[in-house]
């Protein structure tokens, strides 16, 4: 699922959605997107979406998978999210941590 849309897009729902709306929306979804129910001609494609719809529904009905998920999600698009990753913006500051290249056993005054 590599696609910029989100679980909660796919199953059509708010992101504050209950476990109940959750269960309704995926029922909804998979009687009309389920292979065996669509004509000969939509089998793939609908194949390929109602494995979308089902991750999106194992996922967000699982309380744990969904926190996990809602954290990525809000993650990595927060306004205050940086692309950089704290090694680099510790080198654009100048400090260069404990990733210098030096050993400290050998750079001791004994």
């Amino acid at each position: 699922m590599a696609s910029s849309t989100s679980l909660y897009e796919v199953l059509g729902i708010p992101t504050s959605a209950n476990g109940n709306e959750i269960k309704a929306a995926y029922r909804r979804l998979a009687r009309t997107c389920h292979p065996d129910v669509v004509s000969m001609n939509q089998k793939e494609m609908s194949a390929n979406l109602f494995m979308k719809i089902n991750a999106a529904y194992s996922t967000l009905s699982d309380p744990n998978k969904r926190a996990d998920y809602d954290r990525n999600l809000y993650r990595w698009n927060s306004p205050f999210c940086s692309s950089a990753t704290p090694t680099a913006a510790a080198s654009a500051s100048g400090f260069s941590g404990y990733n210098s290249g030096r050993n400290w056993e050998t750079d001791q005054c004994w």
